[in-house]
Order: C-alpha cells, then structure tokens, then sequence
C-alpha cells in the first residue's frame, strides 16, 4: 500500500488449540492461508492477540515457524519482547532463526523502566539482532508509556523501523509521526477504532485485532485512506466500528477468540486464566456479526 516499512495491515494473529489446549498448527496455518489470500500486508504472530504470555519458549518459536511456512509472499513480524532485556533478546534471535522478517517487541511490563532503561533495552536488541524491529506501547498492558523522546531517538536506529501505537493518546501519536515523518520510520495503529485517526495524522497502518475476523474489509478501510479516499474510508470506519467495539468488551484476545469461532475458523478455547466470554457480551457480539454478515470480497 506505501513504501514505508511495514505499511499497511497486519493481524495480529490468534493462536488456534485442540481439545487439549495443544496449540492446533494445522488451524494455525490454515488462518495465516487465509489471511494473505484476503490481501493483508504481513501477519504478526505470538503477540498479545496470539497468547504469547501462556506459552512455553518452544512454543513460541514453533508458531512463528508454522506461519512462516504457510504464507508466502507477506513478511511475518513475530512477537518477541518480554520485560526482561535477555529474554527479549533470546526470543529475538529465536525469532529470526525460525524465519520471521520482522519482530514486534511489547515494551518492558511491570518492572516500568525509566526512559533510559526503556532506550537502552530496545537499543540492546536492536544492536545485536539485524531484523526491522517495531516498538510496541501499550501502556495499559505494561503500565509505563514508552516516551516520545525515546521512540523519537530509536528512529534513528537502522533496525527499529516502526512504532505501534496503543496508548490512546492521540496527541503522543501525533507527535511521534510528525517529528519521525521525514524519516523510513512506520508508525501502526495498534487499536482498530483508533486506526482511522491515526491513519489522517499520517500514519501508515495498522497491527490489527479485527483483521482476524475481516481482513478485506480492514484492508479496505486503510487502503482507501491511504489513497486519500476519506469518504469511502469513514464508510468502511463505521461499518466496522461495532465489531471494534465488540471486540473489546472483555479482554482481549477473548472476544476475537469467540468471533474466530462464531465465524468458523477456528475454536474459542484459550488458556487460563483467560476465560470465556460472557453471554451477554457473546449474544451483543454475535449480534455485529450477523449485521456484518459474511466477509465480502472487498477490492483493496
């Protein structure tokens, strides 16, 4: 869709189990299929969304590797941060030796570095392992935003090419893109209701909860106002606006997990302590699908 690095749409893929609570790399493989042939930009495995806190290091790597196997023309931005600097780094060079393109690593959680801690952790790793690396703030999982010093100052860096942005805040994203604008730096909104806005500030896309369960019409929407097509992108906004909602009602990736399920690609088993969703919250949800009705094919 652009030229920045990492534009466009990424989900940020679930990660399928079996009766057992094994992890399913047929189903796994077969979404990550579906995803590229709906004409998404990439996919970003064992993030948030995929459950990565649940699953052992091996396991990690062994979903990385199956999504790498099963797409073929999209690059693969693999969940790699943790809230210890040598983790992180261990998972990265695992990442990279699976066969990922891209990592995204989550800020450091609960220990809440300082500014100079949380520049000197994504320095380290972007120092020793050569891979286009995304910084991801999301301070309401880790409790500490990452500064717009500190992600202006990793922009410099060859290998952080991007910033994922859930904070928010819309006035720190803004921020961001305009003091990195002349720079082949991709800031991503990381909250699909807020992609929009963040797409007519001048970002350049999304890593996405709802492309899981609509990847042409997400790839619709961001197409279109990257093109400067802001009608038909506040059209698809809204049309999609109550499945974003919807798939935030309860944590995430629980209702994203039900709507996978509702809509036929995969079962809404998770791991605990992720529970599942309340029956309120699953009749609102099936609800916004059945108005959505089927995944259109969506010109992007």
């Amino acid at each position: 869709m652009t030229h920045d690095p990492f534009a466009g749409v990424y989900p940020a893929m679930t990660t399928p189990f079996d009766e057992e609570l094994s992890i399913d790399h047929e189903t796994l493989a077969a979404n990550a299929r579906r995803l590229e042939a709906a004409g998404v930009d990439g996919v970003v495995p064992v993030g948030t969304t995929g459950e990565s806190a649940t699953l052992t290091h091996e396991e990690h790597v062994d979903v990385i590797e199956t999504v790498v196997a099963a797409v073929e023309d999209v690059p693969v931005v693999a969940g790699a941060g943790s809230n210890s600097t040598h983790e992180a780094l261990h998972f990265a060079d695992r990442a990279a030796e699976a066969g990922a393109d891209g990592l995204l690593l989550i800020s450091p959680y609960y220990n809440r570095p300082e500014p100079a801690g949380m520049e000197a952790h994504f320095r380290e790793i972007a120092d020793s392992v050569d891979l286009p690396q995304v910084i991801y703030n999301v301070p309401s999982r880790t409790g500490r935003n990452i500064a717009v010093e500190t992600a202006v100052s990793l922009a410099d860096h060859d290998n952080v090419v991007g910033y994922k942005a859930a904070s928010g805040d819309m006035n720190r994203i803004t921020e961001v893109i305009e003091r990195t604008r002349e720079q082949a730096f991709t800031v991503l909104s990381g909250d699909d209701a807020m992609t929009l806005p963040v797409l007519a500030a001048g970002g350049s896309g999304c890593i996405s909860v709802a492309a899981n369960v609509e990847p042409s019409r997400t790839c619709a929407m961001v197409g279109a106002a990257l093109d400067g097509d802001y009608e038909r992108a506040r059209g698809l906004h809204h049309e999609l606006g109550p499945l974003f909602r919807a798939l935030f009602v309860e944590t995430n990736p629980i209702p994203v997990k039900e709507a996978m399920a509702m809509r036929g690609h995969h079962a809404a088993r998770m791991r605990s302590p992720l529970s599942p969703l309340a029956p309120d919250n699953r009749e609102q949800l099936a609800a916004v699908l059945e108005e959505l009705g089927e995944t259109p094919e969506v010109e992007v």
